[in-house]
């Protein structure tokens, strides 16, 4: 009788045990991600309103009044390459948090996509990205002071890859018009700023 009571005793612990194992480390689990977990940071939702407005004074302070002007009004700047004369011209469209784009002045024809990155290294939690200005001034401080540096540096690849073929061809011509339009509307083509009429899917 008492090794029966003994034999059932133990099937019970057992089967109490197949119930009891799963909670307990579930539970043990659960406290040891509380212990990992770091207080909350108070985040303040209109810190990166004040950064972008202090990065785009920062950025009106570099650049001229052109790209200034550019950078409202289209949402890019446009600088000039540095190759050798007597060859096509050639220039990039700088965008906040995008490729670099370069395209060829005289045709519009759209060469190839410098992807740089430029963290911000002084954010003790959340996102490293750069305000927007920030990010198109690096990027121009970059392109303007050491140009070829910049393109060994940057992953560069054929057009298209993140940025629509037909929406840089746009681009291009709304600053061609909007340099038109800046000079006046004297008539015609700039052959410094670009293709002149309006693009078409067709034309890439």
């Amino acid at each position: 009788m008492a090794l029966a009571l003994a034999a059932s005793a133990l099937v019970a612990v057992a089967l109490l045990s197949d119930m009891l194992l799963p909670l307990v480390t579930d539970a043990w689990r659960r406290q040891r991600q509380r212990r990992r977990v770091a207080p909350e940071l108070s985040i303040d939702p209109g810190r990166d309103r004040r950064a972008e407005r202090t990065a785009r004074e920062l950025l009106r302070s570099c650049v001229n009044e052109e790209e200034w002007a550019m950078y409202c009004e289209l949402g890019f700047i446009r600088v000039w390459g540095s190759g050798p004369p007597g060859e096509p011209e050639y220039a990039y469209l700088i965008y906040p948090h995008r490729p670099i784009i370069a395209y060829a002045v005289q045709t519009g024809r759209v060469l190839g996509e410098h992807c740089v990155v430029f963290p911000d290294q002084t954010r003790p939690f959340g996102t490293s990205r750069l305000p927007d200005s920030d990010d198109v001034l690096a990027k121009w401080m970059a392109l303007t002071s050491d140009e070829q540096r910049l393109l060994r540096d940057a992953n560069t690849h054929l057009p298209g890859r993140q940025m629509s073929l037909v929406a840089l061809k746009r681009d291009i011509w709304r600053l061609s018009r909007w340099e038109r339009e800046r000079a006046g509307d004297r008539g015609g083509s700039d052959p410094a700023s670009g293709a002149p009429s309006a693009p078409a899917e067709r034309d890439i």
